[in-house]
C-alpha cells in the first residue's frame, strides 16, 4: 500500500457554483487525501436548478491541458467526467492511449442531477469506446442504461444485471448505484463481468434526507480514483469513498447553497471534527513561550546572584550551597528526564532524553562535587525552592503526558544556556567560576538545548489546544522555578527554611 499522497488528475468540464465538475472534484481528491490536478473539457453554465448552456474550447486547447499536465507533473489516478462531443472524447481517449496512467475511473456524465442530457448522441458512442480504457465506469442509473441501449432499470436487481452486461460488453468494473432508485436503502456494487459468472461485490447503505445532493456522482468517481491509488483495492476504496459520502450528504444542508439541488459538504465531516484553526509551528510556539516568560528571564538578569556569577564576585558559600542543591535537584531531575524517554514516541526522541538523563548524572554532577565534595551532598536536604521545582517535574512525569512534561523540562535546558552563554562573555583567566561559565556556555550543550527546543516545539505544534495551552502553562511554572532557584542562594541567608523568596507574580500558585 502506497504511504504517498496521490496525484489525481480529473478531466471535467465545470459548475460555476462549486458543487458538481471539476470543482466538485478537486474537493473531493483533498477531502479523501489526493492533491488533484484538473484539464477543462468545457465551460458549463449551470446552476443547482439547471444547466443553461455548455460551451467547449478548441481541442487543441485541450490537448495542451493535457499534455502540459503529463510532461510534468506524475499521474497516479485519473478520474473523467464531462467530455461534452466526441471530438473531445476521442482526444482523451489518444491521451491516455500515449500516457497510460495507472489508474483510470471514468464517470459517463450523460444525465445531470437535474435531469439535462449533458451529451449528444455521437459523443455518447465515443464515450462507450472510451469506457473500454478505463478501469472503473460509475454511471447512474440512467447513464447505465444509455451504455447498456437498454430502459432504465427500476429495481436495484435490474440494475445489477444491467450492469454486468454492461462490464461484459466494454471489459470493465462497473460502479452500480443506487441513489436513483426509489426506497430507504441505497446500496451500491462493484460488478465484474470478467469470468464466466458475474461478481457482485454489494456495499449497503442507507439513504440520508436531503435534497441536497448536486454533484454526487462527480464527488463519488473523484473519491473513488484517489482512494484507490492509495489502496489499490476497489472493495476497499469503495467502503472508504461512501462512507465519506454519507457523511458528506449529512452534513450537506449546513451549506444552504443554491434554491435546487444543493451540493454535498465535501469537508463537512472534516470540519466538524478537525475544525479550521491552523496549527502553529514548532517555531512559533516556542518563541511564544520564550517571549511570555521574557518577564522572568530579566528578573533573573537582575538577581544579585547572577550578577555576581557573571563578573566574580559572588560570595563562594553563597555558590557553594547554590552547587549543593543544584546537585540534589540533578538527581530527581534525571529521573524524570528517563520517564521522558520512556514516555517518548519515537527513537529519536528517547534517546535524546535517555543521554540527557545521563548526562545529567555522569557530567554535571562531576562539575558540582569537584566544587562540592560528595559526602557534603549526601548530607544534604534539599531547600523547600529545591523541593518545589521537584515537586512541579515529578507530578509531571507520574501523570504520563509525554507532551506536558517535556514542556516542563525545557526551561532547565533553555534558561540555563541563555543565562551561562551571556554569563560566559564575562569570563576570563582568573575568573573563580569559570568552569561554570564555561560549561553552561558549552556547544554541546548549545546543541542540545537547540533539540530539546525543536522536540517540545514540535509535540505542542501537533498537540490539540488544550495540551498546547497546559504545555505553555507549566513552562511558565518551570522558568519561574529557575528564577527562585537563582534567587534562594542570596534570599536564604543562614539558610533556614521559611526565609527563601516566593516565586514571582503569578507563580506563586501551588506547582501542579
Amino acid at each position: 500500500m502506497s504511504t504517498s499522497i496521490p496525484r489525481v488528475l480529473s478531466i471535467a468540464g465545470t459548475d460555476p457554483t462549486g458543487g458538481a465538475g471539476i470543482q466538485a472534484d478537486l474537493k473531493s481528491i483533498a477531502a479523501n487525501g489526493g492533491y488533484g490536478m484538473a484539464v477543462v473539457t468545457a465551460l458549463v453554465a449551470q446552476n443547482t436548478v439547471g444547466v443553461r448552456s455548455v460551451h467547449v474550447p478548441p481541442v487543441s486547447f485541450l490537448r495542451e491541458q493535457l499534455d502540459a499536465v503529463s510532461d510534468d507533473v506524475g499521474i497516479d489516478a485519473v478520474k473523467i467526467g464531462m467530455l461534452a462531443t466526441a471530438e473531445v472524447t476521442i482526444a482523451v481517449d489518444q491521451w491516455l492511449a500515449r500516457v497510460r496512467p495507472p489508474v483510470v475511473v471514468l464517470d459517463p456524465v450523460m444525465v445531470a442531477t437535474s435531469g439535462d442530457r449533458l451529451l449528444d448522441a455521437e459523443a455518447e458512442q465515443a464515450l462507450g469506446d472510451l469506457a473500454r480504457r478505463a478501469d472503473l465506469v460509475t454511471p447512474n442509473v440512467p447513464e447505465l442504461a444509455i451504455l447498456a441501449g437498454e430502459p432504465v432499470a427500476t429495481s436495484w436487481d435490474a440494475v445489477l444485471e444491467q450492469a454486468a452486461r454492461v462490464s461484459a460488453r466494454y471489459g470493465v468494473l462497473v460502479l452500480a448505484k443506487g441513489g436513483h432508485l426509489r426506497g430507504a436503502d441505497l446500496p451500491d456494487a462493484l460488478v465484474d463481468a470478467a469470468g464466466e459468472t458475474p461478481t457482485v461485490t454489494e456495499i449497503p447503505g442507507v439513504r440520508v434526507d436531503t435534497t441536497s445532493t448536486h454533484g454526487t456522482g462527480c464527488s463519488l468517481s473523484s473519491a473513488l480514483a484517489t482512494r484507490f491509488a492509495v489502496s489499490r483495492d476497489w472493495e476497499n476504496a469503495l467502503r472508504e469513498s461512501k462512507a465519506w459520502l454519507v457523511e458528506s450528504l449529512q452534513h450537506a444542508d449546513s451549506l444552504d447553497v443554491g434554491t435546487g439541488h444543493g451540493p454535498i459538504h465535501h469537508f463537512g465531516g472534516m470540519w466538524a471534527r478537525g475544525g479550521t484553526a491552523t496549527r502553529p509551528s514548532p517555531q512559533e510556539v516556542t518563541a511564544g513561550w520564550w517571549s511570555d516568560v521574557s518577564d522572568i528571564r530579566a528578573e533573573i538578569d537582575e538577581l544579585p546572584f547572577v550578577c555576581g556569577l557573571g563578573d566574580g564576585t559572588l560570595d563562594r558559600d553563597a555558590f557553594v550551597w547554590y552547587l549543593t542543591q543544584d546537585a540534589l535537584y540533578l538527581r530527581d531531575y534525571s529521573r524524570v528526564l528517563a520517564q521522558a524517554s520512556r514516555l517518548a514516541p519515537t527513537a529519536a526522541e528517547q534517546a535524546f532524553w535517555a543521554a540527557s538523563a545521563q548526562g545529567a548524572i555522569l557530567g554535571e554532577m562531576q562539575l558540582h562535587e569537584s566544587w562540592v565534595p560528595p559526602e557534603t551532598i549526601g548530607r544534604a536536604a534539599p531547600s523547600p525552592t529545591t523541593s518545589a521545582y521537584l515537586d512541579t517535574l515529578l507530578a509531571a512525569g507520574a501523570r504520563g503526558d509525554y507532551a506536558v512534561l517535556v514542556a516542563a523540562l525545557l526551561p532547565c535546558f533553555w534558561i540555563y544556556h541563555d543565562v551561562g552563554q551571556r554569563l560566559e562573555r564575562l569570563s576570563h583567566p582568573g575568573h573563580p567560576y569559570s568552569s561554570w561559565l564555561e560549561t553552561y556556555a558549552d556547544e554541546s550543550f548549545a546543541l542540545s538545548t537547540a533539540q530539546a527546543v525543536q522536540i517540545v516545539g514540535t509535540a505542542a505544534a501537533a498537540a490539540d489546544e488544550s495540551t498546547r495551552t497546559a504545555m505553555g502553562e507549566i513552562f511558565r511554572v518551570c522558568a519561574g522555578h529557575e528564577l527562585a532557584f537563582f534567587a534562594a542562594p542570596l534570599g536564604t541567608q543562614g539558610r533556614a527554611v521559611g526565609q527563601e523568596p516566593a516565586l514571582p507574580g503569578s507563580l506563586t500558585r501551588a506547582a501542579p
